[in-house]
C-alpha cells in the first residue's frame, strides 16, 4: 500500500493532544459508571502524534480521484458538478436541524421548499403531481410500478407484465420484479431505437407498462415515442419514464407531453446533488393527474398560503420512505433550480448535448460508433476493433488512468459489443474535452502498436491493477494486528 492504516503507525507512549490535567483526573470512572460498563483493558487505538495524524490523513486526501480534481465522463452515472452554493445553503442552521418530527406550523420553510421543488419539477417533467420521497433513481421506479399497478387494481384489472427493451438499465427489470411484474424484454431495433413492430407482437391487455428510457442508454432519442405512447395506451397501459437521462431534454423536451404517464427523476444526475457513495440520493416521481390519488403518503398540499401534510389519501399505496424524503438532497436540487432559471437548465442541457457530440465526432474514427446517429448527452463507442490485438475495453479504461482521466462507463449497455458509454455533462470545458479526445486517440495508437502497454495499465496510479473479482468476493475490510505490531 502507498500508504500505511493509521493504526500501523505511532508508537506506545506518543500522543497528539494537549489537554491539560484538571480535576477530572481525580475522578475514578468506578464512582461514575457501573462495574459492568467498565473494560478490562485499554483499547487499541493508535497512539500518534500531531504532525503523523495530519500527514497520514493529508496523504489519503491527495489519493483520492473526484471530480473536483479530474474529469469523469462517466456515462450513465453522470457524476455531475455539484455547486459549492448549493452545499453551503443546505448546511444552513436553520435546515440541517430540523428533526421530522416537528409540528407542521414550525416546519413551514421546509413545507414551502418542497412543495415548491414538486412543482418545479413537475414543470419540467410535463405532469401533475409529484413525490419527493423515494431516496434514489432505482426507488423511483418501484414506487412508480406500484402506483401502476394500484391504478391498474382499482380499475379491476389484471395486468401482469411490463415491457422493457433490451437497451434499459439494469434496475428496470428488477423494480418490475420487486412490484410484482414479469419485465419482458423486447429486442431493440438495428437503428438502437425500440423496433415498433416487435413492440406491438407483445402489447395487449395482461400489459400493465411499457418501460422506456428516453433518450436511451445509446444516447438516441426514441423518435418514434408518440407512436409507442399511442399504442401503449391503445391497450390500456401505461408508459413509464425512466428519467436518468433528462440531462438531455431540459427546457427542451418534456416527458409528459411525448405521452409518459409517469416519470422519475435522478435529482443527482439532472439536477446537481451528491451521487452515490458521495451522499444519499433522491428520485421523486411525477405523474399524471390519473395517477395522482396513489402517491405515497404524505402529500403536501397548500391551502392559503399554508402548508400541510395529507395522510388521508385512501387509494395511496403507503408510504415507502421513512418521514418524507432526503430533506438535504431536495434543497441542494431547489437552489439549483432556482439558481439556473429555466433558460439558464435548457442552457445546461444544450452543451451537454453539445459537449457529447463532439467527443463522440472526434473519436468515432478511431473507435467503432455501433449506432451511428446522432448522439444526445451520451454516446456509446465499441472498442472491439482491438480485440485482434489482444486488448480489451476494460484495458483501454485502465490506461486512462495513467493519462489522468476516470474510465467512461465500460461494457453496458449490454447490447453493445465491448461497450463505452461516455458522458462528458454540461461543465467540461472545450480544452478538458481536448485533453482526453487527445488520450483516447493516443490509447488507441498504442493499442495496435503496443498492446501489453493497455494490458499491464494502469501504470502510473498509487495500485496497479486490480483482481477486481477477488477485491469484490474477497473483501479485506478489518485490519487484525500482527504479533511484531506494536
Amino acid at each position: 500500500m502507498v500508504e500505511k492504516l493509521i493504526f500501523e503507525l505511532g508508537k506506545r507512549g506518543r500522543t497528539g493532544s494537549s489537554i491539560p490535567r484538571d480535576e477530572l483526573e481525580k475522578i475514578s470512572l468506578k464512582e461514575l459508571l457501573e462495574e459492568d460498563l467498565l473494560r478490562e483493558n485499554d483499547p487499541k487505538l493508535p497512539e500518534v502524534s500531531e504532525i503523523e495524524i495530519i500527514r497520514h490523513y493529508t496523504k489519503l486526501s491527495q489519493l483520492n480521484f473526484c471530480v473536483d480534481t479530474n474529469f469523469y465522463p462517466l456515462g450513465s452515472c453522470t457524476m455531475k458538478y455539484n455547486p459549492r452554493i448549493c452545499e453551503k445553503l443546505a448546511s444552513l442552521d436553520g435546515f440541517k436541524n430540523l428533526h421530522p418530527y416537528e409540528p407542521e406550523e414550525l416546519v413551514q420553510g421546509a413545507l414551502k421548499i418542497m412543495y415548491e421543488l414538486g412543482k418545479y419539477l413537475c414543470e419540467i417533467g410535463g405532469f401533475d403531481a409529484i413525490t419527493l420521497q423515494p431516496s434514489a433513481g432505482a426507488h423511483g421506479e418501484l414506487t412508480g410500478l406500484l402506483m401502476i399497478g394500484a391504478y391498474h387494481r382499482h380499475r379491476g384489472e389484471k395486468r401482469t407484465k411490463v415491457i422493457i427493451p433490451d437497451s434499459a438499465h439494469g434496475t428496470n427489470p428488477a423494480s418490475c420484479t420487486l412490484a410484482g411484474f414479469k419485465a419482458i424484454e423486447i429486442k431493440s431495433g438495428e437503428d438502437g431505437c425500440i423496433d415498433i413492430e416487435t413492440l406491438k407482437k407483445h402489447l395487449d391487455e395482461s400489459t400493465a407498462a411499457v418501460m422506456i428510457t428516453n433518450p436511451n442508454t445509446l444516447g438516441i432519442f426514441e423518435e418514434k415515442i408518440a407512436q409507442i405512447a399511442e399504442l401503449t395506451h391503445s391497450v390500456g397501459a401505461l408508459l413509464y419514464g425512466d428519467g436518468a437521462n433528462l440531462n438531455a431534454l431540459m427546457g427542451i423536451s418534456r416527458p409528459g407531453d411525448m405521452g409518459f404517464d409517469v416519470l422519475h427523476f435522478n435529482l443527482h444526475k439532472t439536477f446537481s446533488t451528491p451521487h452515490g457513495g458521495g451522499g444519499p440520493g433522491s428520485g421523486p416521481v411525477a405523474v399524471k393527474k390519473e395517477l395522482e390519488p396513489f402517491l405515497p403518503i404524505p402529500v403536501i398540499v397548500e391551502e392559503n398560503g399554508r402548508y400541510r401534510l395529507d395522510y388521508d389519501r385512501p387509494l395511496s399505496i403507503g408510504k415507502i420512505k421513512a418521514f418524507y424524503g432526503n430533506f438535504s438532497v431536495m434543497l441542494k436540487a431547489y437552489v439549483y433550480i432556482r439558481m439556473m432559471g429555466s433558460k439558464g437548465l435548457k442552457e445546461a442541457s444544450e452543451k451537454a448535448v453539445l459537449n457529447a457530440n463532439y467527443v463522440i465526432s472526434r473519436l468515432k474514427g478511431a473507435f467503432e460508433l455501433p449506432y451511428d446517429k446522432q448522439p444526445m448527452h451520451e454516446g456509446v463507442l465499441s472498442g472491439k476493433r482491438f480485440k485482434k490485438f489482444g486488448v480489451k475495453t476494460i484495458d483501454i479504461a485502465k490506461r486512462l488512468l495513467d493519462y489522468g482521466f476516470h474510465p467512461p462507463t465500460v461494457y453496458f449497455p449490454l447490447i453493445v459489443e465491448e461497450a463505452i458509454m461516455i458522458e462528458p455533462t454540461e461543465t467540461e470545458t472545450k480544452e478538458t474535452l481536448d485533453e482526453f479526445i487527445s488520450a483516447m486517440l493516443q490509447i488507441a495508437k498504442e493499442a495496435e502498436e503496443n498492446p501489453s502497454l493497455l494490458k499491464e495499465a494502469p501504470h502510473k496510479t498509487p495500485v496497479r491493477r486490480l483482481d477486481e473479482v477477488k477485491a469484490a468476493r474477497n473483501p479485506v475490510l478489518r485490519w487484525i494486528k500482527s504479533e511484531g505490531d506494536q
